[in-house]
């Protein structure tokens, strides 16, 4: 049996995909070198980002899988190195281009990814559960969908995404977790156990602003905002940092939420913001015999919808009202959420409708140069 050429050992490297960076390892110039003897034993030499990554074994892992599936290859070592001050600075001018060190990606002329800030305006209506559920979604269709938990305060998505990996930090950029094919960065990554974060304004301005200046997510196809409840600093921060988010408002079916919701929808009319649409959570259960019950009652989303379409002065969608559903809450509680656990419960199905309507509104050109001049 010949042995593998170099030609293909690299091919086969290339398929290794980052876990962190989402790029081939080949890429991103972390493949120092890779050979194999006559024999068929392979041998890889790797180099890490940063020498704590805490994904080391995945991508010896991968590393490894993908020299095996090779005809000739009988067994394979790979070696970690870490990547030196130079290379790490490669690979940051790679990523991050050789502009100015700071500034928010998203705000780029350049920039096609559709942010969308998810507002509520009391809390309690389960819009971080709607937040993760519609960017595993997203993400399961293929898109490259990223989550900035902005609830300073009341961090979940980590929680709801199963998430335990703390970021890698290489030098000033931080590389944020994945998980179920999603980028998440919190707050709650940074705090031991269950700490409060006890923060003045300033400070949750300055902690958003870092999330969107020091992350490196990536061209992404889709941003969620897991915005606190009301229209507090936070909220005010969102529409300074990215004037060009839409709102996503979550509602339950009472009329008293609705009424405070509306509240998180118009603050839109003061930011110069476009409201996306509205999500009634929570809206019936079904009982055993089919029958439902409304427990919250019922037209709070549809009357939302409507005073703010009046208030913004622009149609407003109502996306989907989503049933009260068990698997909903366990799915959340375990990490696994119920568009990837149980895709056919109820609540999925709801939450599934209203990513495939997310999903067909494509990233816009509009107002963007395409560097067309006459001759």
């Amino acid at each position: 049996m010949n042995a593998p050429t170099p030609a293909s050992l690299n091919a086969a490297l290339a398929t290794v995909i980052d876990p962190e960076l989402r790029r081939p390892i080949t890429e991103l110039g972390m493949v120092e070198a890779v050979e194999a003897d006559d024999a068929g034993r392979a041998r890889a030499v790797v180099r890490l980002t940063v020498a704590g990554c805490p994904l080391r074994g995945t991508i010896t892992k991968d590393v490894t899988d993908a020299l095996l599936k090779l005809d000739g290859v009988t067994s394979v070592d790979v070696d970690l190195t870490v990547m030196t001050a130079q290379q790490r600075a490669e690979l940051k001018e790679q990523l991050k281009g050789t502009g100015p060190e700071r500034g928010i990606p998203f705000n780029a002329e350049s920039s096609l990814t559709r942010v969308y800030a998810v507002a509520s305006g009391k809390g309690g209506v389960g819009k971080s559960s709607v937040t993760v559920n519609l960017a595993c979604a997203l993400a399961a269709k293929g898109l490259r969908v990223g989550i900035v938990d902005a609830d300073i305060y009341g961090f979940s998505v980590p929680a709801l995404m199963g998430i335990t990996q703390t970021p890698t930090r290489v030098d000033e950029m931080i590389l944020p977790p994945v998980a179920h094919g999603v980028k998440v960065i919190s707050i709650g990554m940074f705090v031991t156990g269950n700490q409060p974060v006890a923060w003045r304004g300033p400070m949750l301005h300055r902690a958003l602003e870092q999330f969107l200046t020091d992350v490196y997510f990536g061209d992404l196809d889709v941003l969620f905002l897991d915005l606190p409840p009301g229209t507090g600093d936070v909220a005010i921060s969102v529409a300074q940092l990215l004037p060009k988010a839409e709102i996503l408002v979550v509602t339950t079916p009472q009329a008293a939420a609705a009424d405070v919701a509306e509240r998180a929808g118009a603050i839109a009319v003061q930011t110069g913001q476009k409201v996306a649409g509205v999500i009634e959570n929570m809206s019936f259960l079904t009982l055993p015999d089919g029958t439902t019950m409304e427990l919250f009652g019922s037209g709070g989303g549809q009357v939302l919808t409507q005073r703010l379409s009046q208030t913004v002065n622009a149609p407003v969608e109502l996306l989907g009202q989503i049933p009260l559903d068990v698997a909903l809450r366990e799915g959340g509680d375990i990490g696994a959420p119920i568009v990837l656990a149980n895709p056919a419960s109820p609540g999925a199905a709801a939450l599934l409708d209203i990513a495939e309507k997310l999903a067909v509104r494509p990233r816009g050109l509009a107002g963007m140069s395409l560097g067309v001049s006459p001759k």
